[in-house]
């Protein structure tokens, strides 16, 4: 008798909501859960010699192989070599990458309009005998600093900026030169981005922000095309012990499950309130890939599937950016992004970013959208003309 059952469709052909919601599930096993809980150890039953996956709690964790599995089939589906590392917070794969990865006397090529820690991370490369090049992400400019480098960091679309650069055209050039490329995929989300796919060796991000998209957890990841720099970056994590905790990588792992469901909201709502902003006369430099009338739309259509929940616009002068924000109803003035509750912030309180006093960096969450768009222009009415 013919089997007429299908084959299953191969990883890289199911959508990403199906891929999503079976992303690093394990086989099933009758009378268990789907996703196991977090296991809690420091130690695993090792007798004898020392083999098998789970030894020490500071080196491997069942949580974690799970987050990673599911991770990885998210950046990279259908790429059986990629491997992923999950560590606890974004920084600290961000920081993996660049120092696991250079000696003295290696250059760096950084964006000079990137996540304001980047320049923290800049001292320490300096101070250990690293040369650090920058550049702007917009127009491809770090295309000019590249002789020579070892490692190039490719933050697209940028943070709070969002210009965008041809991915693509950067690893070309990088890869000539002999030099390692990582991309920082935290805005876009590897529902939005895969850096991997666009030539990449690292996919690096902060899954505190849209990957997980609750506000309620610190993660970050690395996602490596070659098995050897992954091993590279494994024995980093090792040394510095920055593992996150299993509550921590389960509660990812749950969470990331509704990526698609929250990503589609978000983008939408993101979209639909840029489009109310570009009739505001008191609303200037307004920022979204997702516009056509961006200017990184067209090379950002090239290489993103999506446009990511941030936005960015200025408003005349602190006072009434700061009038804005108290008048949001629906919105939190919270730093951080990419959470179901939208939030914003005016990013120059911090320092370190080269923005005006009234810069808005903003988040859209998953509300109705037309409730977001009304809370954001009665806000904006109530901030009124500046003093």
């Amino acid at each position: 008798m013919t089997d007429h059952t299908p084959d299953p469709a191969p990883a890289d052909r199911i959508g990403d909501g199906t891929r999503a919601v079976r992303a690093g599930l394990p086989e099933p096993v009758k009378n268990e859960p789907p996703l196991p809980g977090p296991v809690f150890a420091a130690h695993f039953h090792l007798p004898g010699d020392v083999e098998g996956p789970y030894t020490y709690g500071r080196d491997t964790n069942p949580t974690w192989t799970l987050l990673e599995q599911a991770i990885g089939e998210l950046e990279a589906p259908g790429q059986d070599g990629a491997q992923t590392v999950v560590f606890a917070s974004g920084m600290a794969a961000i920081s993996a990458v660049l120092l696991s990865q250079t000696r003295t006397g290696d250059t760096v090529v950084l964006p000079d309009d990137g996540y304001q820690a980047l320049p923290l991370l800049r001292e320490q490369l300096e101070a250990y005998g690293v040369r650090v090049r920058t550049a702007p992400t917009g127009g491809d400019a770090q295309l000019a600093v590249l002789d020579g480098a070892r490692v190039l960091w490719i933050e697209t679309p940028s943070n709070p900026g969002l210009d965008v650069c041809d991915v693509r055209r950067l690893v070309e050039a990088a890869h000539a030169g002999g030099a390692l490329v990582a991309v920082d995929n935290t805005l876009a989300t590897p529902l939005g981005q895969r850096p991997l796919e666009l030539g990449a060796d690292f996919s690096v991000a902060s899954g505190t922000k849209g990957l997980t998209g609750h506000g309620d957890l610190l993660l970050g990841y690395v996602v490596c095309r070659d098995p050897e720099l992954a091993a590279g970056i494994r024995r980093w994590r090792k040394i510095v012990g920055a593992i996150p905790g299993p509550m921590e990588a389960w509660l990812a792992h749950r969470s990331l499950a509704t990526i698609q469901l929250r990503a589609q909201r978000q983008w939408a709502n993101a979209l639909a309130v840029t489009e109310a902003l570009a009739g505001r006369a008191e609303v200037t430099g307004l920022r979204y890939p997702g516009l056509p009338s961006d200017p990184s739309h067209k090379t950002a259509a090239l290489q993103m599937t999506g446009f990511g929940s941030i936005f960015s616009f200025t408003l005349p002068d602190r006072g009434h950016a700061e009038r804005f924000l108290s008048a949001l109803r629906l919105v939190e003035d919270a730093t951080s992004f990419g959470g179901v509750r939208s939030t914003a912030e005016r990013r120059g309180r911090w320092g370190g970013d080269a923005v005006s006093e009234g810069f808005i960096r903003f988040s859209a969450g998953a509300e109705d959208t037309e409730d977001l768009v009304r809370d954001v222009l009665r806000a904006l009415d109530a901030a009124g003309p500046a003093a």
